[in-house]
């Protein structure tokens, strides 16, 4: 066991009393590309003052200047069926084609099987979810033709079967083992695949919703079910959508005090004794961190309530890039709200919520049709694993993007500081340079 140090940066002299942060009350002076358009001129500034300073101030950190003293590898295997994704669809498609005799390789990013089912308060069968994922992984482990490459992800698709993928081997040690790589390249080569990459949780672009404390909702479902650490005590959900809403129960039961529920759906039902607001968030209120949150309510009244922690959720995204990969354009589906694969590479099958099928029964059904699907076009007979039973679920959701109105920055995109109103304004720029 080794000890953590983290540094905080882009901050000085202290996060705490950040001089830097008076940058903050130039922003609206300073839109997005402000240091592309201005810092052009002498072009010799650009690489000596003008580009080191702006890196300096956006924390970008500094390379070691050290050789890496690890040793990474490349790799070839072949396979009847590769599977991307241990979710609950991964799991029955990988069973089902492996029960037929295909040689499967499956291929999980986590070190644990069960993608969702590991984050969730859900019953699968006799017990809970991530009960039912151990026990399939021992049953895919002793079956001498399934591989099991844990902290393998998948990233690219290619003609004739060819998968890329990462093997991140001893990333999660300071030092790799005498004679083992940090890393391997994978070079997969797989007669038939199935997608069950599962789906990235949408936010919602509202005031301040970077706010340290406003975290996705699925994101506070996994820090509650998976490693047991409630993220703060006094808690509002924000949500278009009724997955979300296992968020409230979970969080009661790790002892969070859920002060309401505010959806913008109008006849929403209200949850038991939940306060519930038929209404949008406009701003989260606070500096290193969350203090509440301003509410508009469908009446137009507004409110405020007083909170440390702010689960927001806007819908799904199913995770359908390596569908993509060559050519195969996507296609939108209204009542999700969200892009669903298109045309699929030759011999790939996307199940689960990759699929579009956000219900727990949809995914589980999925994934085992398209296993035994998968194993008898490569010359296997077999059949899809039963579908074991399930808590009811709920999915329907209503499109909400962005909260108009709302107070302070709202964040498009958290990694590259991207606001609404760098939105507008690349659509105005694009709209007067096709004018000219």
């Amino acid at each position: 066991m080794t000890d953590l140090t983290a540094e905080s940066q882009n901050r000085w002299p202290s996060l705490k009393r950040d001089l830097l942060a008076v940058n903050s009350l130039l922003s609206p002076f300073l839109p997005a590309g402000f240091y592309y358009k201005t810092f052009m001129w002498p072009a010799s500034f650009w690489e000596k003052v003008y580009e080191p300073m702006i890196r300096r101030a956006a924390g970008l950190g500094r390379a070691s200047g050290v050789s890496d003293p690890d040793h990474y590898e490349k790799a070839t295997a072949h396979c009847d069926v590769l599977v991307i994704g241990s979710g609950p669809a991964g799991l029955m498609a990988a069973l089902s084609a492996g029960r037929a005799g295909a040689r499967v390789i499956l291929c999980e990013e986590d070190f644990r099987l069960g993608g969702r089912c590991l984050c969730e308060d859900r019953r699968i069968g006799d017990g809970r979810a991530s009960a039912w994922a151990e026990a399939m992984e021992r049953q895919l482990a002793a079956m001498p033709e399934v591989r099991i490459m844990r902290r393998t992800a998948v990233s690219g698709t290619y003609d004739g079967g060819a998968y890329l993928a990462l093997e991140r081997v001893n990333d999660h040690l300071p030092v790799p083992p005498a004679h083992e790589p940090r890393q391997r390249l994978w070079h997969i080569i797989a007669r038939q695949s199935v997608l069950a990459a599962g789906g990235i949780e949408r936010p919602l672009v509202f005031g301040g919703n970077d706010t340290p404390g406003v975290m996705l909702a699925a994101s506070l479902r996994s820090y509650v079910n998976r490693f047991a650490v409630a993220p703060g005590k006094r808690a509002v959900v924000f949500a278009n959508n009724d997955d979300a809403r296992r968020t409230v129960t979970d969080l009661r039961k790790a002892g969070v005090t859920v002060e309401a529920l505010v959806d913008p759906r109008p006849g929403t039902a209200k949850p038991g004794d939940l306060r519930l607001i038929q209404g949008v968030v406009i701003s989260a209120k606070g500096g290193r961190s969350l203090e509440g949150v301003e509410i508009l309510g469908g009446d137009g009244r507004p409110a405020s309530i007083a909170c440390d922690l702010l689960a927001v959720s806007g819908g799904w995204n199913p995770s359908i890039q390596l569908s993509n990969h060559l050519g195969g354009a996507p296609d939108w589906n209204d009542k999700l709200a969200a892009f669903l694969p298109g045309h699929l590479p030759t011999g790939m099958q996307v199940v689960g919520t990759a699929a579009g099928l956000l219900a727990l029964a949809d995914c589980l059904q999925s994934g085992g049709e398209a296993g035994a699907k998968a194993a008898e076009a490569c010359g296997f007979k077999g059949s899809p694993e039963p579908v074991p039973s399930v808590d009811r679920d709920s999915t329907a959701v209503s499109p909400l993007w962005r909260v108009k109105g709302s107070r302070g920055k709202a964040f498009v995109d958290f990694q590259n500081d991207v606001t609404d109103k760098d939105v507008e304004l690349a659509e105005r720029e694009a709209s007067a340079r096709s004018s000219i």
